[in-house]
């Protein structure tokens, strides 16, 4: 195993790409965003063939140029990905890493007035720019989604909103059941606060005043403001925790409006979309230390109760915890090719 990057088969295109969706948006977080597009190999040998895409979203705090990250023994994505087509493991297709940071760390992949119009940027700029730019099978069904952790949860809910747009899904350790995933943070958070008088913008101050990711509470709090940010935000753009800083105890209103975006709870409203869907792949360790493995087994069990077919659905749970999972990417990488083809 090589300690350093490999030449790939097919190529790695790099853009930027000016949005107009993100423009003024909350956080004053850039316009310009990266975009990254595998293409395969033989695509220019052939003008005449279009080909399915595969969009990819990261999870929390994640950008795009982590993709190029290398670990001791493993190679990134874009080289497993481009293995997969290199070896004939599934019909070629294009692979989409698109960029949704903000200052918070993560965007969730949906609207909100306190972090910006991510879903839409997604949805409404970035796909139209990859189909006008490169010869793309431009429909549904060729057109898939994938991402862990929070990029798992933007996996599950965009095909739902936008089912004109994808047809098949993976998702690796996706954010869903929420009683599981975020109350027991909250507690901790709690505890957190303390610190800073029950007040996460004294926490915000300091964290941007030093050099982040020093103190033990970082990790939580900044997950916590984000999160909130993206899924309880105000209208002008003020943030609302789901929990009393003070005591840990719910806010029942706040809360209510993060479990609207539970996929467990949300794929009942959009049962249409989830049967019209090729493809869903859903997995998750076993030791996920946000209990997802329990997520990932009750959006099973809903989508079966909604009528969706088990040959659609891919399903599984293996020994990991949340962490060093990637291995999973190049393995639904290529059951949604072969999904999508023509």
């Amino acid at each position: 195993m090589l300690p350093w990057s490999a030449d790939l088969a097919g190529r790695l295109d790099e853009h930027v790409v000016t949005s107009e969706i993100l423009r003024d948006n909350p956080l004053g977080d850039p316009f310009e965003r990266p975009l990254l597009v595998y293409v395969p190999p033989g695509y220019d040998d052939d003008p005449g063939r279009r080909y399915p895409a595969v969009y990819v979203i990261q999870g929390y705090t994640g950008h795009l140029s982590m993709w190029r990250n290398r670990s001791p023994y493993r190679q990134p994505f874009p080289e497993t990905a481009d293995a997969v087509f290199a070896r004939g493991e599934a019909p070629p297709a294009l692979v989409v890493f698109v960029d949704a940071w903000t200052k918070y760390g993560g965007s969730q992949f949906v609207d909100s007035p306190g972090t910006g119009r991510y879903h839409s940027y997604l949805c409404d700029e970035i796909v139209p720019w990859v189909d006008g730019h490169y010869r793309t099978l431009a429909a549904a069904p060729h057109r898939a989604i994938t991402g862990k952790s929070s990029g798992g949860f933007g996996a599950m809910i965009t095909p739902m909103l936008r089912p004109d747009l994808f047809g098949a899904l993976a998702t690796h350790s996706g954010d869903a059941l929420y009683e599981y995933s975020y109350i027991p943070e909250f507690a901790k958070a709690t505890r957190h606060l303390r610190d800073y008088g029950g007040d996460i913008w004294r926490w915000w101050d300091d964290f941007g005043s030093r050099t982040s990711f020093t103190k033990p509470e970082d990790h939580d709090l900044l997950m916590l403001l984000g999160v909130s940010a993206c899924f309880s935000a105000n209208k002008d753009g003020s943030v609302d925790l789901p929990f009393e800083p003070a005591t840990g105890e719910l806010r029942p209103d706040v809360w209510q409006r993060w479990l609207d975006w539970d996929p467990v709870r949300m794929a009942p409203q959009y049962a249409d979309a989830l049967t019209a869907q090729r493809g869903i792949w859903i997995d998750a360790g076993t030791r996920d230390e946000w209990f997802l493995d329990l997520g990932a087994t009750a959006f099973r069990e809903t989508l079966r109760d909604l009528g969706v077919k088990d040959d659609v659905i891919k399903f599984e749970l293996f020994d990991a915890t949340h962490m060093g999972i990637d291995y999973r990417y190049p393995l639904s990488l290529a059951w949604l090719a072969q999904r999508i083809a023509e």
